[in-house]
């Protein structure tokens, strides 16, 4: 019996073929998300619901029979067929017609939350916190019956990771899920503690994920000190918690993998790197001693060089020592003299000396003077005596006098000598040894 073996594309083509003629047209209702328009003008988009999506296209040439824009989280009813691109084996829904039924409140509701939220700077990339790489102590917030637990302690456990995982249980759907989520985030930031903090949930729709768009659990990531992670949902699914938290895994599997190291990749690259500088150090120890066998045979006999240059050393030494003798004594012999040149030269010693000086010429200059003053003393009195002698008061001593004569009308004042020399009345001036006589003239011979 022979087997048939098919190429991929042949059975890529018959998968087309089956599904192409299975669902020539269909009519399905969903939300649209992912859309895309690139430059060829078709829209490419995701059609999905709570459970599951489906890629879709809708060609440029059908885009004028819209009735309005199409926008994410719009809930439409597409109408077209199943189409199979054989290239990349996918199947999608070729769109022919949409008809809407309005843009989704919860949508709607998001994106005016998040454009508030992020206007007051809840989602800055300055306010993100780092991971630790070595996370030792993880809290887990989410439900325990939920299989993102389970995602994300399958990977802890492939990763043989010796963190302590706790698991916080809240509800992450329905009413009252947010509160406690947000609450749960704040007792582990202020009570509990931990390097990292994880919230994660599986897939779902819109309205599923709604507690982690609430602003309280916003809030809460935004205030912990903790580094917060998310795995929120699938791959497209974005929250509010999402934007807010320190680092956003697409899955939970996506966080574990971003937060628990790989221990086996780590010991195998350890291993790896100590190879590589076990090998490192043998050649460079093998270089090092090539090099230093050359160096030996270059050198020769060291022990003779060490001689040579050891009595070298000591004859330099001995000069050395000389050569630093004579400089110490040279300059002690002009220290010596430069000190008595400074002491001669020293201003208290000048101000002695001058001092001395300025004595001996006062003793001189007052021997001089006493000398002089006693030869003028002497002087004096000669000169005194002689004066005695030829004064005109010593012969007044004697008994005579002088007469002279004051003014007249025609007579100049002056010494009497003559009688000729005064008239009448004239008024004389007679000068005694002691005192003087006024009178006038009554008479004469």
């Amino acid at each position: 019996m022979s087997i048939h073996i098919q190429s991929v594309c042949e059975l890529t083509r018959s998968i087309s073929t089956l599904l192409e003629g299975e669902f020539r047209f269909v009519h399905i209702h969903g939300e649209i998300s992912n859309l895309k328009s690139p430059f060829s003008g078709h829209l490419y988009f995701t059609l999905k619901d709570s459970d599951a999506q489906l890629k879709a296209v809708l060609f440029k040439g059908q885009r004028k029979y819209l009735a309005e824009n199409m926008k994410d989280g719009q809930q439409v009813v597409c109408h077209g067929r199943i189409s199979v691109y054989v290239p990349r084996g996918e199947y999608q829904l070729v769109v022919d017609t949409v008809d809407f039924f309005g843009t989704g409140l919860l949508q709607l509701q998001f994106e005016k939350q998040k454009q508030r939220l992020a206007a007051e700077g809840l989602f800055s990339p300055e306010v993100k916190k780092e991971l630790p790489h070595f996370p030792r102590d993880i809290v887990l917030i989410t439900s325990p019956s939920g299989a993102a637990v389970h995602d994300f302690l399958t990977i802890c456990r492939k990763r043989k990771t010796s963190a302590r995982i706790r698991i916080l249980p809240v509800r992450v759907q329905g009413e009252g899920a947010a509160e406690e989520i947000a609450f749960a985030v704040n007792r582990v930031a202020t009570e509990i503690g931990a390097d990292v903090i994880v919230l994660c949930r599986g897939g779902g729709s819109l309205e599923d994920l709604w507690a982690f768009n609430e602003e309280c659990v916003a809030r809460a990531i935004y205030h912990s000190h903790i580094p917060v992670v998310t795995g929120i949902g699938h791959e497209i699914d974005f929250t509010i918690a999402d934007f807010c938290a320190d680092f956003r895994a697409p899955t939970p599997t996506g966080a574990a993998e971003k937060i628990i190291p790989d221990n086996i990749r780590l010991l195998a690259t350890i291993h790896q790197l100590q190879g590589q500088l076990s090998s490192a150090m043998r050649r460079k120890i093998e270089d090092g001693s090539s090099r230093v066998a050359y160096n030996r045979r270059l050198l020769g006999d060291l022990g003779s060089l060490f001689v040579n240059a050891s009595l070298r050393l000591d004859g330099c030494v001995s000069g050395l020592v000389q050569s630093i003798k004579d400089i110490l004594h040279r300059q002690a012999t002009s220290c010596e003299q430069l000190t008595r040149r400074l002491h001669n030269q020293a201003p208290l010693t000048k101000i002695r000396f001058r001092q001395q000086h300025l004595e001996f010429l006062i003793n001189t200059m007052e021997q001089r003077i006493v000398a002089l003053l006693e030869r003028k003393t002497t002087a004096f009195q000669q000169q005194v005596t002689r004066l005695n002698t030829m004064s005109p008061l010593a012969t007044l001593a004697r008994g005579y006098s002088i007469v002279s004569r004051g003014n007249g009308v025609h007579r100049e004042p002056g010494i009497v000598t003559n009688s000729i020399q005064v008239e009448l009345k004239d008024s004389l001036e007679i000068r005694l040894h002691q005192g003087r006589i006024f009178c006038k003239v009554t008479g004469k011979e």
